[in-house]
């Protein structure tokens, strides 16, 4: 069987590391850790900081299972480490990690692929301390946000002319760049990508009507509907879309697309996170749930597409 030979090799759960996102992704490890570890996988959870290639060396790790989010774990440095490590690891690689990270050179792939993304303009922290309020040629309301963060993290909708400059400067704090980007006003909803097939899709409903880093980590803050009330070809095409934009990127192994739809119920894609989380009550594995999948087989299909992608691409 394929997953003979890594059950005797070590495998690093590598979670925590140094973004905003260490808490969440704490959460994805352990739930890795005890799904792998009930499947007889010898694993050992690892912290991600600075002294992680010693780590790693010493503990002599030979496949790492990535559930770091966030900046120097989604965003391909800890995937350039690896590869220069010759340890095979999961998910996507350097390239796509970094680009599915950096919204805005994110949707630019969209628009030459010619996938559908709402309309948005870039703006400069530098810019924003000689005029705080940039004017803008986006009609309101806008949704912004910094380029490279994710949960929502430093996001705002502005519906009011005034609220933009606040908006602005939030965002800022996170990132040198900002993205405006136009507001769609249907349906928030996510599909799942595992091994280039597109997952049943989520429709995501809270409460406050905005899916915030509060709705999306507040039990009962936000309703989950699967599948989606989408019609059957808006649906089928939300999938279409979402995988193109999978392939698009050079992704690999898992991934989740966020949409939203408009008014007419046409899809349109917001951004990829090529490292979801991972927990038993996250979207992803409740989409693998629906489609039959238990999460314990999820982690494993996951572990198994472990690989090194810049040269040989070879799973491990």
């Amino acid at each position: 069987m394929k997953d003979q030979p890594l059950k005797k090799k070590k495998i690093a759960v590598m979670m925590g590391g140094l973004s905003r996102e260490r808490e969440i992704s704490l959460k994805t490890g352990k739930a890795i850790l005890k799904a792998l570890t009930e499947k007889g996988y010898p694993v050992v959870p690892m912290d991600v900081g600075g002294d992680i290639p010693e780590k790693l060396l010493k503990e002599k790790i030979e496949c790492a299972f990535l559930a770091l989010h966030g900046r120097f774990g989604e965003d391909g440095t800890i995937q350039g480490m690896l590869e220069l490590m010759r340890i095979p690891y999961t998910g996507s690689g350097v390239l796509a990690s970094a680009l599915a990270m950096h919204k805005i050179m994110c949707k630019k792939f969209f628009l030459y692929e010619r996938l559908p993304t709402p309309c948005f303009e870039v703006f400069q922290r530098e810019e924003l301390k000689k005029n705080s309020v940039p004017s803008i040629s986006l009609p309101l309301p806008v949704v912004v946000k910094p380029a490279r963060e994710g949960s929502t993290i430093g996001i705002s909708i502005v519906r009011k002319e005034e609220e933009l400059g606040p908006a602005l400067k939030i965002a800022g704090e996170y990132d040198a760049e900002i993205l405006v980007e136009e507001f769609m006003k249907g349906r928030e909803i996510t599909v799942g990508i595992l091994e280039e097939i597109p997952l049943p899709i989520i429709e995501i409903v809270p409460r406050s009507g905005f899916y915030d880093y509060h709705s999306k980590y507040t039990k009962g803050e936000t309703q989950y509907l699967l599948p989606a009330r989408l019609p059957r070809e808006k649906y089928l095409h939300a999938q279409e879309i979402s995988l193109k934009a999978f392939q698009s990127l050079g992704c690999t192994g898992v991934a989740r697309v966020d949409l939203m739809t408009d008014e007419n119920e046409n899809p349109w894609i917001i951004d990829i996170n090529t490292m979801p989380g991972m927990t038993e009550t996250s979207l992803l594995p409740k989409a693998a749930s629906y489609a039959g999948i238990p999460f314990e087989d999820l982690v494993e299909r996951i572990l198994l597409g472990a690989s090194l992608k810049i040269e040989s691409g070879k799973s491990f």
